[in-house]
């Protein structure tokens, strides 16, 4: 894997349980997936839908490498994303 592709599995692998795991995953097939849940397997991230896209899927299987990006909708204080290793310029 690529280092983006890692650092993403990082931060996929490191999710701590005080930050709710869902959002909207950016990704190079040029799309959004929003996602209430995920779970690991390698260089595989599985999301879980809450409602099914146009084909009628719930689940996606994404590489890290396809990641381009990761919106999160809940509104969230900065300071506890220091759980994820996100510092404050100094």
């Amino acid at each position: 894997m690529n280092s983006m592709a890692d650092a993403w599995r990082g931060l996929f692998e490191n999710w701590p349980s005080t930050l709710p795991r869902k959002g909207l995953l950016v990704t190079s097939f040029d799309t959004g997936i929003p996602f209430c849940a995920y779970m690991i397997a390698g260089g595989l991230l599985l999301l879980e839908r809450d409602k099914p896209d146009a084909s009628n899927a719930r689940k996606v299987i994404v590489g890290y490498d396809q990641i381009l990006g990761l919106k999160i909708t809940d509104p969230i204080d900065l300071v506890r994303f220091q759980a994820l290793g996100f510092q404050p310029p100094q």
